[in-house]
């Protein structure tokens, strides 16, 4: 099968999967779901300008961009957008898939006249900088370098409707909670050890492996003390070595772990706390209601857990860098939560999409394959794959229907100026 032919199998695959969103939204609404998720994916890009041009409409490039900027101002789309990935995912989450819920940045250090720029800290540098928060969720097994997609969202703390941090991070747990029917085990970083968070996790009967601050007071053996000072003088009768991968370099670690039980302040469910050390100067102190027993296999089941964490940052890094995500530019708070989400469906489509049947995995390998990148395919091949859709997407001249997409209906049919 040659670049052409695969290019125009892969954009009917496009077109069959904007088809899940069709039924929430007007056909019109519909059309331009498929069409930004094409050009994000053809431009790599999120301004509207390269994802017209990616489009190569027979019409002026203002026209489309206000086209654009009209639907994108939809109320409520980046919610629609977002629950019907996970429906469309929550199959793939299994009662011991883990789902890594991690809150990012958006750095905008010269956008002086976007709506309701905040102070963020800059997860890169540590600097307090203009942007917004965001946050990504993803489901993955520790044993696997591949993840799936389930939300993202942006939000500001200068908007009108910002309540708190808190409730942001439960829509996006309950966002998820509702297709998956309560599997999975959330897993935070320490900005997850919030005890409103812990509270609502626990009445609503959902496992979690939290990391702690110190300072977190526990009850152990009836007496409360600082998650610190247990983590000093826990036993730690297990040891394991594991190497830390980024895309650059490669770090052997040598981890002891143990744990104890213990509870939440005026809370009766049974907890633990597991503490590993290995990973800096200060134990790592990791907070869960997964039912353990003393033994090497489950206790290393939760430290696996936390570990899967940095898959996570590799998937953030890959939006980011893969679709110039701080690039952002439109003026309207709306279109930015919007646009966001539409970022999340072009990523589940070319992370998950492309690997549902084996004829979709053969498509998957020979668009890598088409990816210019030097020292082949990485493990983590999600870049490889975007510059290979976008690649393949070149080939293709101006975005239409295409003839023979299996599963789209009339709704579906693309045409520039609706």
């Amino acid at each position: 099968m040659n670049t052409t032919q695969v290019a125009g199998r892969l954009r009917a695959q496009l077109v069959k999967f904007s088809g899940i969103f069709s039924p929430r939204f007007t056909k019109p609404q519909g059309a331009f779901v498929a069409e930004m998720i094409y050009g994000i994916q053809a431009s790599q890009d999120v301004k509207l300008s390269a994802i017209g041009r990616a489009l190569n409409e027979p019409i002026a490039l203002q026209k489309t961009t206000e086209r654009f900027s009209r639907h994108l101002k939809v109320p409520g789309m980046a919610q629609v957008l977002n629950e019907q990935i996970v429906a469309h995912a929550a199959a793939r989450v299994r009662q011991d898939t883990l789902i890594v819920i991690d809150p990012t940045d958006v750095r905008k250090t010269y956008a002086e006249h976007m709506p309701y720029l905040a102070t963020v800290r800059d997860g890169s540098s540590g600097q307090l900088v203009p942007g917004y928060w965001a946050c990504v969720a993803v489901a993955c097994d520790p044993h696997q370098r591949r993840v799936t997609p389930l939300h993202q969202r942006l939000w500001s703390a200068e908007a009108p409707d910002f309540i708190s941090k808190n409730e942001q991070l439960l829509q996006v747990i309950d966002t998820i909670r509702n297709p998956t029917q309560g599997r999975g085990i959330y897993v935070m970083d320490r900005g997850g050890d919030r005890i409103k968070l812990f509270t609502a996790l626990l009445d609503r009967k959902l496992r979690f492996i939290f990391r702690l601050v110190g300072d977190r007071m526990l009850v152990y053996r009836g007496r409360e003390q600082t998650a610190a000072e247990l983590g000093r003088d826990c036993a730690l009768h297990f040891a394991e070595s594991v190497i830390k991968a980024d895309l650059e370099t490669e770090k052997r670690l040598h981890l002891e772990y143990g744990m104890r039980p213990v509870k939440l302040p005026g809370r009766d469910e049974q907890l633990y706390l597991v503490v590993v050390r290995g990973f800096g100067e200060e134990p790592l102190l990791l907070l869960t209601n997964v039912a353990l027993q003393p033994t090497r296999k489950s206790l290393w089941a939760i430290v696996q857990g936390y570990i899967a964490r940095w898959l996570v940052e590799e998937t953030i890094r890959f939006i980011k860098q893969s679709y110039q995500v701080e690039d952002i530019r439109v003026l309207h708070y709306e279109r930015l939560r919007n646009l966001m989400a539409l970022v999340l469906a072009a990523v589940y489509f070319s992370a998950v999409w492309l690997g549902e049947s084996l004829k979709l995995a053969v498509l998957t390998a020979r668009v890598a394959q088409c990816a210019k990148r030097f020292f082949g395919v990485p493990d983590f091949h999600y870049y490889a794959l975007a510059d290979g859709i976008a690649t393949l997407f070149s080939r293709l001249g101006a975005w239409r229907r295409p003839l023979d997409a299996e599963g789209a209906g009339p709704q579906m049919l693309l045409l520039p100026g609706f």
